[in-house]
């Protein structure tokens, strides 16, 4: 094989990196999920934050899945938008490594948060119930975004 097929064939050549720049985020799938992302897990932050805490360990999980996440996807976000990415490849990587950990997280974080509600059922109040009730579900949206933003990132991962 000459150089001049080896060139024709690498990822930064023949456009990889299919990582949208500026406000193009706003418009491409998946990383449009990134919004949706950012509302649920703070949703999520918020509800954990300020819900009663039957199980410190539990919760303290979830709430760091659920500080992390909304960290490293607004970091992520800013840094598509000002085209920190510059069209390398690596990034499609990380993009999908993050979007599966992210994702793993998240499933582990809703289940333990499903499971701390359910232990909560008596001797808590209404409200408290149902606040963490409605934590479970934001935490199982939150699952299935990042889910999906996992499959297409990998999907985008190994078009690339």
């Amino acid at each position: 094989m000459n150089h001049q097929s080896r060139l024709s064939h690498s990822p930064s050549t023949s456009g990889g990196s299919s990582l949208p720049s500026g406000l193009a985020v706003f418009t491409t799938f998946p990383d449009l999920l990134f919004i949706l992302e950012f509302v649920f897990g703070g949703l999520v932050w918020i509800l954990i934050a300020s819900s009663l805490v039957p199980m410190p360990l539990v919760q303290g999980w979830v709430m760091f899945v659920s500080v992390f996440c909304f960290v490293a996807t607004t970091t992520l976000l800013v840094l598509y938008i000002i085209g920190a990415h510059g069209g390398e490849a690596s990034w499609v990587t990380l993009d999908a490594a993050y979007h599966c950990t992210a994702a793993l997280f998240y499933l582990s974080a809703s289940v333990l948060e499903a499971l701390a509600t359910i232990q909560m059922y008596e001797g808590y109040t209404y409200r408290q119930y149902h606040e963490n009730i409605s934590a479970v579900v934001f935490s199982y949206v939150a699952t299935l975004l990042y889910v999906a933003h996992a499959v297409f990132s990998l999907i985008r991962w190994k078009s690339s």
